[in-house]
């Protein structure tokens, strides 16, 4: 059983490439977060295939609605212009989905339609003659589910998956802004051999050394998403920008696929967070991130660039008011220090490319493979910065539920007029 996160705030996700829908289902999460649908669809708009020129041609419109979880006393304002229309056995069923409204503790049900398919583009990988995508989980999934697989477009080990991690994702940080003010952004810093010259986490530990605080104001929190925004590929670094979606446009056109790196900062993170050892936040969030399609590395803080450091070079400064560098990047110990936690993630060159290569069929016959049919990203990391977001997001917003768990000090909830309970 997959769950993403757990166990006080789990995403839990169904559908394959070219199935009819993927629906999501969130548990955990906290009554009384006032919760919009436009809110979330701005974050998918970010992972959606056809959002970007640089991405795989398909185009969906990834429009989500919900189905559960939310209530207010204004029907007219719940349910919105979101409308759900189903034709079965001839007859034809209309329902309202949610369009806005207040978290109840219930699990949220979300569903997107695909609607963008070219099925029949993947009978190449269909049986036990089937050809193998090399670098793809065609031969692994295959013998695991005994040949009962879906070669459409991958099936369940499609990046469509990721549609549950987003809507998931995007509940957690609407939960981590409104209570914590924490916000997360990512900032693509290489793509191939070309690598960025300027550093996402560098320009908020620069925000924060102006400030003499470890938290970062709105305004300048949105001074850097609007720069994000403005360049052809999501980096902090405009010239780079240029250059890199120039090298991914040429490999495009080669046939052929490459790999990027993507950094990942959540800034105004409360201190405290987490626990060491074998369920560390390290442990949780690496792991979270490690786990994506595709990723072939985790760094944090200041990365493998630290085998190269002494100890003196490497520690943080700390003074009365907080640390004064973040080369642990915003960890120690498994704990959260109130420093933005940094991450930087390496993801492989997409497995699908048009190039002739040397592989086998399903029952190992080898073969020189070509793509027939088809349509990938040229860079997954061009659309992958939204979900590394969500998933730090689903383990800061499980971090804070967990330590507020542990401990009974303000008394809990009272009935009937009798207050908070005594403190434990």
């Amino acid at each position: 059983m997959e769950i993403l996160g757990g166990p006080y705030f789990g995403v839990a996700g169904a559908g394959e490439s070219h199935g009819p829908a993927i629906t999501t289902i969130v548990m955990g999460c906290p009554p009384g977060l006032m919760l919009r649908r436009d809110a979330v669809q701005a974050f998918l708009d970010r992972r959606r295939p056809g959002g970007n020129k640089h991405g795989t041609p398909r185009n969906e419109k990834d429009k989500v609605v919900f189905l559960s979880g939310l209530y207010q006393t204004d029907h007219q304002a719940l349910t919105g212009p979101s409308q759900i229309t189903v034709d079965v056995d001839g007859a034809s069923f209309q329902t309202d989905g949610y369009e806005a409204g207040y978290t109840t503790g219930e699990p949220i049900a979300a569903m997107v339609l695909s609607t963008s398919k070219k099925s029949g583009d993947y009978t190449q990988f269909s049986g036990p003659k089937g050809q193998v995508r090399p670098g793809h989980t065609d031969l692994v999934k295959y013998h695991k589910a005994q040949g009962f697989i879906d070669v459409r477009g991958g099936g369940r080990s499609s990046y469509r998956a990721t549609i549950s991690d987003v809507i998931g994702g995007s509940i957690a940080r609407i939960c981590l802004q409104q209570y914590f003010g924490t916000v997360l952004l990512s900032s693509i810093d290489q793509v191939g051999p070309l690598r960025a010259t300027v550093s996402l986490a560098d320009r908020c530990q620069a925000l924060i050394d102006q400030s003499g605080s470890q938290s970062i104001d709105a305004d300048a929190i949105a001074a850097l998403e609007s720069e994000l925004a403005a360049t052809e590929i999501q980096t902090i670094d405009a010239e780079f920008a240029t250059e890199a979606a120039e090298l991914i446009k040429q490999t495009r056109k080669q046939g052929d696929s490459i790999g990027a790196s993507v950094e990942v900062v959540a800034l105004n993170v409360p201190p405290l967070l987490g626990d060491p050892l074998y369920q560390s936040l390290k442990v949780r969030i690496m792991g979270a991130l490690g786990g994506l399609n595709a990723v072939q590395s985790c760094e944090i803080g200041a990365g493998k660039s630290v085998v190269e450091r002494t100890g003196s070079e490497n520690n943080d400064p700390i003074r009365r008011q907080g640390y004064q560098a973040n080369s642990h990047g915003g960890l120690i110990g498994g704990v959260t220090t109130g420093m933005p936690l940094v991450f930087r993630v390496g993801f492989k060159p997409t497995s699908t490319i048009n190039k002739p290569q040397q592989s086998v069929t399903k029952d190992l016959t080898e073969i020189d493979f070509e793509l027939e049919k088809g349509r990938h990203d040229p860079c997954v990391g061009v659309r992958a910065g939204v979900t590394l977001e969500s998933r730090v997001a689903i383990e800061l917003v499980n971090a804070a539920l967990s330590q507020r768990a542990q401990g009974l000090a303000g008394g809990l909830p009272g009935l009937f007029g009798a207050g908070d309970s005594p403190a434990v």
